[in-house]
């Protein structure tokens, strides 16, 4: 069964024709694709239908049976998906790597946040800390991994505040009203969010570049069209936005 759904109607002698093109990516590259989704649809003659989360989630969507022709995941992800046969074999093309970094509310003071030290004394001072889901985001996963080789991950577990993904963790800190809180997630996520600033990435010693991929889902009926978007997001006319958004440039 392929999710490219064609619906057709006759009307007066006419084919009325709408096709549906569905997407699972984790929310690092959201900012991309929305800002790419016109041309996406005007090239593919398609209704791009789009769902983002968590890497682990979007992975969880896709063999549990969800609409799907295009998977935008990490790396190693998309290659374990190649390799069980769930994403086309020679399909997957990557987008850049993605820094995790920090933020702020926008209006607010910037920590200093250049070093394990710096970065300890920035989360113990913050009255509530924002980030992804520990379990199955990847910057989540992360984060967790970084308050405990800070040895803080007790210490400031109470002011925790875990969401669904980077998305929705950084639209809850924006909507707050405390001024001292901060928020930890990729860097494309915190770019794309009104009222939140990029501090900086993390320091070296707990730096994290995550690899995301895009592949067709191998059961698609739109082979044609989910790499015809691969394509258009990938091309070096869109590296500038790729850059802006928070992409590096693939090695």
């Amino acid at each position: 069964m392929g999710w490219c759904d064609q619906v057709s109607q006759h009307q007066i002698g006419l084919i009325v024709l709408s096709r549906f093109f569905h997407l699972l990516s984790g929310g690092a590259a959201q900012g991309l694709v929305n800002a790419l989704k016109a041309s996406i649809e005007s090239t593919t003659e398609t209704q791009l239908i789009c769902t983002f989360g968590a890497v682990g989630l979007m992975k969880q969507k896709l063999l549990d049976g969800a609409p799907c022709d295009v998977v935008i995941l990490t790396a190693a992800l998309t290659e374990q998906l190649t390799a069980s046969g769930h994403v086309l074999a020679g399909s997957a093309r990557h987008l850049g790597p993605v820094k995790t970094g920090v933020a702020v509310k926008s209006g607010t003071p910037w920590p200093q946040v250049d070093t394990a030290e710096h970065l300890k004394a920035a989360m113990l001072a913050a009255t509530s800390i924002y980030f992804p889901d520990p379990q199955l985001a990847t910057a989540g996963i992360h984060f967790m991994k970084v308050l405990n080789g800070l040895g803080i991950a007790d210490t400031v577990a109470s002011k925790l505040h875990p969401y669904p993904n980077g998305n929705a963790a950084m639209n809850a800190m924006a909507a707050c009203d405390d001024p001292h809180v901060i928020g930890c997630t990729q860097v494309t996520e915190i770019l794309i969010t009104p009222g939140i600033d990029l501090v900086a990435n993390l320091p070296l010693e707990f730096e994290l570049a995550t690899m995301y991929t895009a592949g067709v889902r191998s059961t698609s009926t739109c082979v044609a069209e989910a790499q015809a978007m691969i394509d258009i997001l990938i091309c070096q006319e869109h590296a500038a936005l790729r850059t802006k958004g928070g992409f590096l440039p693939v090695a």
